[in-house]
């Protein structure tokens, strides 16, 4: 059966734009691209093919909550917890080489020179802010690339909201078990999700402005849309938006949405004036 091939997949990453020592967050949808030759392995190994070593390869590992609801185990394990980001990230970061990081909700799979860097301290801070594995992609000038699917997976507008101080969503408020890798269990921090959606973020009102102002590079491999950006470019356009508000919503300064509360919200152990853990916080600890 005829299919795409790593080679259509590298030849065509090469047409973006994108070569050795590049670093970028991929989003991703094995189904979009019809038919792969040796699924979700073949696009893993062309992308590790294009940017080498000396790039960064950053994916979604998130679970989502999944793995503490009822029948689950109860725990995030890097080693082992499954994520719901779909069939690539899933294999991603069960790859050699691969670190995940130990937030217990919004982990991150991170492959290449920055691979240590920048997954050893996000259980240390916001979950999506500056210090977060994208945060320190978007400051080492990064790329995103979304692989049939578009800007409602491009988790990077978290980063922009956490950055700018929005006020919808909690830092660090809520408390989930991580095991670790010496077999310990503690009481991991992550996000509080906000209580509604965001007009402008999970309803999409952005994506059409960096395509306006040529921010964006697209091509296809098969039937499988694959768009480029630059994470500074896109911070840039949702700062704006954020700071002056569009299509007649009210910029978030004027926004009354706030952070869900549910059974493990806890008191935050973010210290918002020196931008760091509280002195009292556990994550200090492991």
């Amino acid at each position: 059966m005829a299919g795409i091939t790593k080679e259509d997949i590298v030849d065509a990453l090469h047409d973006l734009g994108l070569a050795a020592g590049t670093g970028m967050v991929i989003h991703s949808s094995l189904k979009s691209f019809g038919h792969v030759k040796g699924g979700a392995q073949t696009v893993i190994e062309a992308l590790m093919e294009v940017v080498t070593a000396e790039g960064t390869l950053v994916m979604p590992s998130f679970n989502h909550g999944a793995a503490f609801a009822d029948g689950a185990p109860g725990y995030y394990d890097p080693t082992e917890t499954p994520t719901t980001n779909g069939a690539i990230p899933d294999l991603f970061w069960r790859q050699p080489g691969v670190r995940r990081s130990l937030n217990p909700t919004h982990p991150f799979a991170v492959w290449g020179r920055h691979a240590e860097s920048y997954t050893r301290a996000h259980h240390r801070t916001m979950t999506m802010g500056p210090e977060s594995p994208l945060g320190l992609l978007c400051a080492d000038d990064g790329y995103c690339l979304l692989l049939g699917v578009g800007y409602h997976a491009n988790t990077f507008h978290h980063v922009v909201e956490m950055s700018t101080g929005v006020s919808c969503l909690g830092i660090r408020c809520e408390a989930y078990p991580v095991r670790l890798p010496s077999a310990e269990t503690v009481q991991g921090r992550t996000l509080g999700w906000r209580e509604k959606s965001c007009p402008f973020t999970d309803e999409g009102r952005y994506h059409e402005v960096i395509a306006a102002r040529g921010l964006q590079r697209e091509i296809f491999i098969g039937p499988s849309r694959a768009t480029l950006f630059r994470l500074q470019d896109c911070f840039e356009v949702l700062a704006e938006i954020f700071r002056r508000g569009k299509d007649g919503f009210p910029p978030c300064s004027d926004c009354k949405i706030r952070p869900r509360s549910r059974a493990q919200t806890v008191p935050s152990d973010w210290n918002p004036a020196g931008q760091c853990l509280t002195v009292d916080s556990p994550a200090h600890d492991y």
